[in-house]
């Protein structure tokens, strides 16, 4: 009998053998699929990175048509302490602060705030006539006094649709942090004017933004904000002769 020559003997494939091409098929289009998935996501990561803005902070003040400006999401001049309530939220005080009979208005505070990267105090003072804060404070159920010596009074139930629908006069913001000199500079950009109340305080002027920078080198910084066509109320009572 011939014996077939072992070099032509046919061989049957092992199970394994079957499916070891289509893992490897599989195994490559994975590893092209996970390079495309990396490819395209770190352009677009980078993108967003690059894109992405801190939004609140204090010297992104947006000038607008009329005199008035933005910072913080409100408008000065027209949007009303009820608009500010519902975009900062509920945690805040109202209240009639009178610190003097020439110096008293109708101010919402809020005691936490943060301003993008920046946490401290921030108050919101009403355009209110005076002959109207007049009848307020003759109907207020109380008030008491604060630390600074000011009398804080509470608003009637009955006033607060007229409070709520009060305009935005002025926007003061207390950091927690103090800001330097240099920063200020590079945030805000040089001053129109300087002018120095005593021996450590500096007001930055910057008219066009409606902002007075106030610097004490021994105590903290303090923003006050009003509409640009309002900066003279600011800058008057820093030049008047002081009393005494």
């Amino acid at each position: 009998m011939i014996r077939p020559c072992p070099e032509f003997r046919l061989r049957l494939p092992l199970p394994e053998d079957r499916y070891r091409p289509m893992k490897k098929s599989l195994l490559l289009l994975l590893v092209l699929a996970l390079a495309l998935g990396v490819y395209t996501l770190l352009p677009k990561t980078g993108r967003q990175a690059e894109t992405r803005r801190v939004e609140g902070l204090p010297w992104q003040i947006e000038a607008l048509p009329q005199g008035t400006s933005r910072v913080f999401g409100i408008t000065l001049g027209e949007s009303t302490l009820g608009e500010v309530r519902q975009r900062l939220g509920e945690d805040m005080d109202l209240a009639i602060i009178v610190r003097s009979d020439d110096d008293r208005a109708l101010e919402m505070y809020y005691k936490y705030y943060t301003a993008g990267l920046f946490k401290g105090k921030l108050v919101i003072v009403a355009d209110l006539p005076d002959d109207i804060l007049s009848q307020m404070l003759q109907r207020s159920p109380g008030g008491e006094y604060m630390k600074s010596g000011a009398r804080k009074f509470r608003v009637a139930p009955g006033d607060l649709r007229l409070a709520w629908e009060a305009p935005v006069s002025s926007i003061t913001f207390l950091p927690s942090s103090r800001l330097d000199r240099e920063t200020a500079r590079a945030r805000f950009g040089n001053p129109e004017e300087t002018i120095k109340d005593g021996e450590t305080v500096t007001h930055l002027l910057y008219p066009a933004k409606g902002l007075d920078l106030i610097m004490d080198r021994k105590g903290k910084t303090v923003l006050q904000y009003v509409a640009p066509r309002d900066f003279e109320r600011l800058r008057a009572p820093l030049l008047a002769p002081r009393g005494g």
